[in-house]
């Protein structure tokens, strides 16, 4: 009877060590450097371009929030707390530039994304060269901010030759 229960306990544990982390494999991951409300937006959107806007949205609340950091440092978890802001921008712009490639591919009308990723790059890009150049404790986060300054520079190339590959929106003739 002892060992019923010993074998049974193992092959339980063992069922629990298989089945529980294949069934959360399934599931979509929530990226770490979104909230849950944030990712319930992004979640919610209906179109790509309402995702490309949400991504920008968050990416310019990451960037306010470093640039607050810099100016009013917290006592505890400082470096830490800038090199997260500065990957959680990096990683929300990257997502919204694959939005714009994926919307491509999906021959969606991303028009209004691509304009507001061509023009919130560049904003982007002056603000992290600002950085650069004479930022605050910049040997804590330098390489996340040369990350970041690579990735807003890729993704406002993309933005152009987007502009490029979707064609303008239809002209409505006057009779």
């Amino acid at each position: 009877m002892r060992l019923d229960r010993r074998l049974f306990s193992l092959l339980l544990l063992l069922y629990a060590a298989v089945c529980i982390p294949a069934a959360r494999a399934g599931f979509p991951q929530q990226k770490d450097y979104l909230s849950a409300l944030e990712a319930d937006k992004i979640r919610d959107a209906d179109t790509s371009n309402d995702r490309i806007k949400l991504f920008l949205t968050f990416a310019d609340d990451r960037l306010k929030k470093f640039q607050y950091e810099l100016e009013h440092p917290s006592p505890s978890k400082h470096e830490q707390l800038l090199n997260a802001l500065m990957n959680a921008y990096a990683g929300c712009v990257d997502d919204a530039a694959d939005l714009i490639q994926l919307g491509i591919q999906k021959q969606e009308n991303i028009r209004q994304g691509i304009d507001l990723m061509a023009t919130k790059s560049k904003e982007f890009l002056a603000i992290l060269q600002k950085l650069s150049t004479d930022g605050r404790e910049l040997e804590i986060y330098k390489d996340n901010l040369d990350d970041a300054i690579e990735g807003t520079r890729d993704a406002m190339n993309e933005a152009v030759e987007a502009k490029r590959k979707v064609a303008p929106p239809p002209v409505r003739r006057k009779n």
